[in-house]
């Protein structure tokens, strides 16, 4: 049977691991998400991505609240339990409400283009 207080034992022990894992998968699967809803993808691509970067947000949360439950509360506790709500949330609502998340592509399109166009001028060209 599977002991919970060993596997929590095992999340602190294992602490920094961990978290250099978690946190730049966190980032880079909730982004991917982010853009592959912002581009148009088809629905199942868009439900595994977010998928995937719930499950990560998830598992940070777990491991945020084993320490939690020691009694560890600092700063970077709370950091990463708002990192990992911040990307359950924009994948709840990438997934939810895609609009806006549209929206945002695109204007962050139109802005990386404006500005290339910009600095493609101040250097004389490509």
């Amino acid at each position: 049977m599977l002991d919970f207080s060993h596997l929590a034992e095992l999340s602190r022990l294992h602490c920094l691991g961990i978290c250099a894992f978690l946190v730049p998968s966190n980032l880079l699967a909730t982004l991917t998400t982010l853009g592959v809803v912002g581009m148009g993808k088809p629905p199942h691509i868009k439900r595994l991505s977010a998928a995937v970067a719930m499950i990560l947000a998830v598992t940070m949360i777990l491991h945020v609240w084993t320490w939690f439950a020691v009694g560890v509360v600092q700063a970077p506790t709370f950091i990463l339990l708002s990192l990992a709500s911040v990307c359950l949330g924009l994948n709840s609502l990438a997934l939810a409400a895609p609009h806006p998340v549209v929206l945002g592509y695109r204007w962050l399109r139109r802005l990386w283009h404006r500005y290339s166009e910009a600095s493609a001028v101040k250097s004389g060209g490509y």
